[in-house]
C-alpha cells in the first residue's frame, strides 16, 4: 500500500500576514483589485521586500536630533542670570582694536570666547552646589547679637555645636593664633614661649612646645607640615613635630607676618622699620625695604592681588609690592596712629581702625571712605570672614557686623565676652567659626553664615589625604606665580603695554638711523616684453597713488563721526541735522 506524503504548511512572513488581514478585493485606497496568490508573486531580494513597506521620508523635512523624532521644545543652551556670571568673573573683557594684526584678532576673540564659556559652565554649575549658608535670625523686636553661644548650640547639632569651646591657658598669654587654608589645624603661640598645633575639630595634639624666648607673631606657610614663629631675636621656621628646621637671621626683631600661598613668599615688617620678604620655595630673602615710618606692628594683605597693607603711628596706610622701593599708594585713614587692618576675600573693601575709635570701611577701587562709625574703646583687632563678615576687637569683647560695606555699623549682629584682652582674631575658612586668641587662652566661636558653604576640592580640600597634599605640593611648586608680577591690578599682566612698545620703537630707530616700519615709496617691479614702459609705468603708479589719500580722509571721517556724537550726547545738533526754523529757538 503506497504512502501519502503530506505537504508541509508554508511558513508566513510577516508582509503575507498583513495582506491577508485586508478583505480581498479590497485595497487601502478603497479600490477594488485581484489578489494574486502567493505563488503567483514574484521572488524580490529581502532588501526591496523590506523597502516596500517602510514609508519613504520627506526630503523637505529636517533630520531629527533624537531616535524617536521628538523635538526639542527649549532648543539651545541654558541662559544664565547676569548676577551669576559677576560672581565667577574675574577680569574685564579684552578690547580688541584695529591696531593689532588680523591675526592676534582672532586669538584674542578665541581666548575670550574661552572664557566666556568657562564662565557660563560655572554659573550653570551652580545649583549642583550642596551646601547654603544660613544667617542667624531673630524673632519679632529681638536683636540677635542677645543670642549666646549657649542657646546656640542647644539648638543646633552635636557636631556643630561641639565647634564652641574654650581652653583655659592662663600660664603662657595672651596667645596669637592662626588656622590653616583649609581651616583643619590649628595653631596657638602664647606671648611667653609656648606653641601647640592641634586638629582642632577632633581636639588632637600634634605638637607642643615652649621656645623659652617671647613670641610676637606665629603663621602657617603652604601645608600644615611647616609653620614660621617670630620670635623676639629672630625669624625661626620648624615642622609639624615642633623640630626646629631653619634660624633666618635675616629677619630680625619680626613683629607681624603674611603668607602669599601662590606666591609662595612670607612677608615680615619689624619694629626696625623694614618690609621683608622670604621666598619658603627657594630660602632667600627676595626684597627688603625701609619703609621709613618708624615701628610696624599692623599688616594685613589683599588676598586678590597680594599686595601688603601697612598701618603707621601717623594715620596712614601704604600699599606695598616686592618689586617696588616705593609705596603704590599711601591714603590718609584716620587722625591718629592705626591700630588694625583688613580686607576682604574681594579685594575691594579694606576695615581700618585708629586711635581715634573710629571704625571705617574704604573702597580700595577709589581709595574713598563709604561707611565709618565710633566705638566706644576702638578696635584692636580686625578680621574679614569668606562671606564679608567683620569681626572687631574691643578689649575683651568681639562684635561681629554685617554688610559694613552697605550699610553704617550701628549696631552688631553677634557679640562675645572673654575672659581677657584679645590678642588675635581668625575666621576658619569653610567653617562657621571666630577664633579668639587672648590673655586667658583660646575661645572658638560659632558664627552663623561666616563661612564659605561650598568648597574647591582642587583648591583647597578640608578633607584632603597624605597623598592628595603631596600632590598639590608639587602642583603649586610648579605653577607658582613670581614676586615681579604682584601689581595693583592684575588685570594688566595680560594686556600690552602701547606706551613701552612706543618707547622702544623710538629707541630702534635712534640705534639704526631709519625707521624700519615706515612705508617706503612705491617703486614698480621692472617686466619683460616692453611691459615696463614709461607709460605702463605711470599707469601702475598711477594706482597706488591715492591710497595713502584714501587713509588719510578715513581717519578724518572717524573723527568728525566721533565728535558729532559728542555733540548729540550733549544736547548739540549738528548743522546736517539743523533746520532753517532752529534759529528761532530760545
Amino acid at each position: 500500500m503506497a504512502t501519502v506524503k503530506t505537504a508541509k504548511k508554508k511558513v508566513k512572513r510577516y508582509y503575507e500576514e498583513q495582506g491577508e488581514d485586508q478583505t480581498p478585493g479590497d485595497n487601502v485606497d478603497g479600490t477594488d483589485t485581484q489578489t494574486e496568490s502567493p505563488k503567483n508573486v514574484p521572488h524580490l531580494p529581502t532588501e526591496q521586500r523590506l523597502g516596500q513597506n517602510r514609508e519613504k521620508r520627506d526630503p523637505t523635512k529636517p533630520k531629527s536630533k533624537f531616535i524617536s523624532g521628538a523635538k526639542d521644545p527649549f532648543p539651545g543652551s541654558v541662559s544664565v542670570p547676569a548676577n551669576h556670571l559677576l560672581k565667577y568673573e574675574r577680569a574685564r573683557k579684552s578690547k580688541v582694536g584695529t591696531k593689532y594684526s588680523p591675526y592676534v584678532q582672532h586669538r584674542l576673540n578665541n581666548q575670550e570666547n574661552d572664557v566666556q564659556t568657562a564662565l557660563g559652565q560655572a554659573a550653570r554649575h551652580d545649583v549642583l552646589l550642596p551646601e547654603e549658608e544660613g544667617f542667624l535670625e531673630g524673632d519679632e523686636n529681638q536683636d540677635t547679637c542677645t543670642i549666646t553661644q549657649e542657646d546656640i548650640a542647644e539648638v543646633i547639632d552635636i557636631t556643630s555645636g561641639s565647634k564652641h569651646f574654650n581652653l583655659n591657658l592662663n600660664q603662657f598669654g595672651p596667645y596669637r593664633i592662626n588656622y590653616t587654608r583649609n581651616g583643619r589645624q590649628l595653631l596657638l603661640a602664647g606671648q611667653r614661649g609656648h606653641v601647640a598645633s592641634l586638629e582642632w575639630q577632633s581636639k588632637k595634639l600634634t605638637c607642643e612646645m615652649n621656645v623659652m624666648e617671647t613670641i610676637n607673631d606665629v603663621n602657617w606657610l603652604h601645608t600644615h607640615t611647616m609653620y614660621a614663629v617670630a620670635q623676639r631675636r629672630w625669624l625661626y621656621i620648624y615642622d609639624s613635630q615642633g623640630v626646629e628646621l631653619h634660624c633666618i637671621k635675616k629677619f630680625n626683631d619680626v613683629l607681624r607676618m603674611e603668607f602669599l600661598p601662590y606666591h609662595f613668599l612670607l612677608a615680615t615688617c619689624s619694629s626696625t622699620g623694614f618690609l621683608q620678604y622670604l621666598d619658603v620655595s627657594v630660602g632667600k630673602e627676595i626684597a627688603a625695604t625701609c619703609v621709613k615710618s618708624g615701628r610696624l606692628n599692623v599688616m594685613c594683605q589683599n588676598p586678590s592681588n597680594a599686595i601688603i597693607h601697612l598701618g603707621h603711628h601717623n594715620g596712614t596706610v601704604s600699599l606695598w609690592s616686592p618689586s617696588m622701593k616705593e609705596p603704590l599708594v599711601k591714603m590718609l585713614c584716620h587722625r591718629g596712629a592705626v591700630r588694625a587692618l583688613s580686607v576682604d576675600k574681594t579685594g575691594m573693601y579694606m576695615a581700618s581702625s585708629g586711635l581715634d575709635r573710629k571704625l571705617t570701611i574704604f573702597d580700595l577701587r577709589t581709595y574713598r571712605p563709604l561707611t565709618s562709625c565710633l566705638l566706644p574703646l576702638g578696635a584692636g583687632f580686625l578680621c574679614h570672614s569668606q562671606k564679608g563678615l567683620l569681626a572687631a576687637g574691643t578689649g575683651d569683647i568681639v562684635q561681629v557686623y554685617k554688610d559694613t560695606h552697605l550699610i553704617r555699623p550701628c549696631s552688631p549682629y553677634m557679640c562675645l565676652k572673654v575672659k581677657a584682652p584679645i590678642h588675635g582674631l581668625q575666621f576658619c575658612p569653610f567653617e562657621d567659626v571666630l577664633g579668639i586668641g587672648h590673655g586667658g587662652g583660646f575661645t572658638s566661636m560659632i558664627v552663623p553664615g561666616a563661612g564659605e558653604a561650598n568648597f574647591d576640592a582642587m583648591e583647597c580640600n578640608p578633607y584632603e589625604t597624605k597623598k592628595q597634599r603631596q600632590e598639590w605640593e608639587v602642583k603649586a611648586l610648579l605653577e607658582k606665580i613670581q614676586p615681579e608680577l604682584i601689581t595693583l591690578d592684575p588685570t594688566q599682566l595680560g594686556e600690552v603695554d602701547a606706551i613701552t612698545m612706543e618707547q622702544k620703537h623710538k629707541e630702534k630707530v635712534e640705534r639704526l638711523g631709519f625707521d624700519p616700519l615706515e612705508k617706503t615709496p612705491f617703486v614698480p617691479r621692472h617686466k619683460l616684453k616692453g611691459r615696463s614702459s614709461s607709460g605702463n609705468l605711470l599707469k601702475r603708479k598711477k594706482k597706488v597713488a591715492h591710497e595713502e589719500q584714501r587713509e588719510h580722509i578715513k581717519k578724518s571721517i572717524e573723527v568728525r563721526k566721533k565728535q558729532e556724537k559728542e555733540k548729540s550726547s550733549e544736547g548739540i545738533i549738528s548743522r546736517a541735522e539743523q533746520s532753517a526754523l532752529d534759529r528761532f529757538k530760545k
